[in-house]
Parts: structure tokens; sequence; C-alpha cells
């Protein structure tokens, strides 16, 4: 892959187009893959744990799949929730083809696969799923999930999915220090290795545990 990397916006590898079978949202598939993209051989391990621990999405509005890569928690997500509008954001051209290729195959029509700024100012999000791009350093991770965890909905969650041994609790402490004010942040879950982080945007005004007598 030469100096290409899966977050280049433009790969110069040849494409060396793959097919693969994964199953999404409980359904086998084959879908398209390519070099240059994350994990072209194979659901990634990271991208199956968070879609094995992570709630059915909202069945309508917005949905953002943040790094979506080749597209697993798109289309996971389009076929879940078919009258949600799924983006599906990254830098990688070759990897947003592939969406939208993939999309087109399994006949779904409410993805939108584009790059960052693509996406209207004014869409805000009722649930980001990620397993985000950790390999771009650390300051261009903190100044991504700055963007876009922001524009969740009020009362909406997101979740995201990091390895261990690539810094998951260190990034669940910046989450907690950085988004302090009307969020909250959990450790959802641990498996094979990998957390899952779930971030909480409160409401305004924000929503107290109930006492009961």
């Amino acid at each position: 892959m030469g100096s290409d990397h899966y977050f280049t916006a433009a790969p110069a590898s040849p494409e060396n187009l793959r097919r693969i079978r994964v199953t999404l949202a409980g359904r086998e598939v084959e879908l398209t893959t390519a070099a240059g993209v994350f994990s072209p051989e194979h659901l990634d391990v990271g991208t199956s744990v968070l879609l094995a621990n992570t709630p059915p999405p909202p069945p309508g509005g917005h949905i953002l799949d943040l790094g979506c890569g080749w597209g697993p928690i798109s289309l996971s997500l389009a076929l879940a929730a078919p009258h949600a509008t799924v983006w599906a954001v990254d830098v990688n051209e070759r990897a947003l083809d592939l969406v939208r290729r993939n999309a087109a195959e399994l006949g779904l029509d409410n993805v939108n696969a584009v790059t960052p700024g693509d996406v209207p100012a004014d869409v805000s999000f009722r649930t980001i799923r990620s397993n985000p791009p950790i390999r771009v350093g650390k300051s261009e991770l903190h100044d991504l999930l700055e963007q876009w965890i922001p524009r969740l909905d009020e009362r909406a969650d997101g979740w995201f999915v990091v390895s261990r041994n690539l810094g998951a609790d260190s990034l669940q402490r910046w989450l907690a220090s950085t988004f302090d004010d009307g969020y909250s942040i959990w450790r959802a879950t641990t498996a094979r290795g990998f957390r899952v982080l779930k971030v909480r945007r409160h409401g305004t005004p924000r929503t107290e545990v109930i006492e009961l007598p």
C-alpha cells in the first residue's frame, strides 16, 4: 500500500477490488472492499464489538457513522432503520465509493456517503456510531470528536469503540474532561480487547434521576 493509509484522502495504490461475506443487522451479505481502506479483508474485531454491544438505532432522523470505511456500520444502521438517514462520513474517497456501491447493491437509498465538509451544518444526529480513526494521531482525533460530538441531538447518545491497547482508557478520561458540561461518559462494555464508550448529551434542562419515596 506504500504511503497510503486508510485515512488518506485519495489512495494511490491499485484498488484490488475483492468480495467478502459478512453478517450485518442479522443478514448475511456479500460486499465489495478494496485496498487502501480500513480492514478490507474482513469485518474487523472492533466494529464487530461495536455492532454487538449497541442498541438498535433510532427508527428515523439523522444518524452518523464517523470514519465509515467501506461501510459496515453505515450499512448495518441503514438495514436496521430504513426510514432514517445515515451519513457515512470519511475523508477517503475510495472508501466512500465502496459505501455507495455496497448501499446500491443492497437496495439502500437512505445512505449518504460524503466527506466531512459535505454534511450540512444544520444537520444534528439522533445517534453517532463510530470506530474512530485512532491512528490519525491524538491531536487529530480529539479535533474530530470535538467537531462532531456537539452535533448530537439533546438526549442522544454517541457510541465509540476503541482498543484498550490504543488508548481507550486515556480517551475516556479526555472525553470526560472535555465534555464535562451537559454530557456524561460511560464505559458501556469491554470485549475482545476493546472498550465501547458511550457519550450522552443531556437535555436542557438536564434530566435528573427521579428519587422515589
